[in-house]
């Protein structure tokens, strides 16, 4: 049977090289080649990971993409909160459970926390995971940035912490978040601010984006938006706390702390995914 590790790794190759492509129509003939496999093989892996084929995806990475789902998947926090998306001990996606650190906690500056760190592969290429004993604490795409200066972001944030690289420890939940499947626990250590504002961004569903005043207004601080901007690019826990679906009101990706090719191809992934949720979905 073929290991996650190498779905993740044709998947990486495979994404990296639409998104090369700059929005130009790649037949599934030429991936193949550039990947080394068969046209039945790269399909079958693709297909089973995002949902859609590679030629179906290809439509998702457009430049436009953004400002489609602006128009189309705008989601406004109040009304995500009123269907039930969100407090103080809610589900995400059902798996996900997640606790802030006390601000004693915070002002330590990690003193005296042990934080477990190991590389793992992704479909969107290596990422970097730290935990406490109480769930992930650190999530980091290295694929624009490097595997460096991901490692000197997330341990930077807790200068008084000790690390120790341990991938069987956090391999569960780390697991757990990338697949999608299984339970996932978040600490999370952050000001007051920047807590509001992940809580806000966890209030955003798969597939669909708000803009950066969106969550300034869904706080309590509409006129905070560059604050807000701030604080969604602060963010430790790529992927599960969703900043790369934070928009700009122009329909702009804006800003994204892991590279901007990550952000695209994460929202086109998603996308993707509710694009073939809905082709299956059962008739009222």
């Amino acid at each position: 049977m073929e290991q996650p590790s190498y779905h993740y790794a044709v998947m990486a190759r495979a994404i990296a090289i639409i998104d090369a492509h700059g929005g130009q129509p790649l037949p599934l003939s030429d991936l193949a080649h550039a990947i080394g496999m068969s046209e039945a093989h790269v399909q079958r892996v693709f297909t089973t990971w995002v949902g859609v084929s590679p030629k179906r995806y290809q439509q998702f990475l457009t430049l436009t993409h953004a400002r489609d789902l602006l128009r189309d998947r705008h989601t406004t926090l109040d009304a995500a909160q009123a269907v039930g998306l969100s407090g103080s001990s809610r589900l995400h996606d059902l798996f996900l459970r997640w606790e802030a650190m006390t601000p004693g906690d915070y002002a330590k500056h990690g003193a005296g926390l042990t934080i477990r760190a190991s590389w793992f592969p992704s479909a969107f290429g290596d990422v970097l995971a730290m935990a406490t004993d109480r769930g992930l604490c650190g999530l980091a795409f290295a694929a624009d940035t490097g595997r460096d200066a991901a490692w000197a972001d997330l341990a930077g944030r807790w200068p008084q912490a000790s690390f120790v690289m341990d991938a069987d420890a956090i391999a569960p939940w780390t697991q757990a978040a990338l697949a999608g499947i299984g339970e996932t626990r978040l600490h999370m250590m952050g000001t007051p601010l920047q807590i509001k504002v992940w809580e806000a961004l966890l209030r955003i569903p798969s597939g669909h984006v708000a803009t950066y005043s969106d969550i300034a207004t869904s706080i309590g601080h509409d006129r905070a938006v560059r604050a807000v901007g701030t604080a969604v690019g602060r963010n430790p826990v790529s992927l599960l706390i969703p900043c790369h679906r934070a928009l700009r009101k122009s329909g702009a990706l804006g800003g994204y702390h892991w590279g901007l090719p990550v952000k695209r191809t994460l929202l086109a992934w998603e996308s993707a995914r509710v694009a073939a949720d809905s082709a299956i979905a059962p008739m009222p």
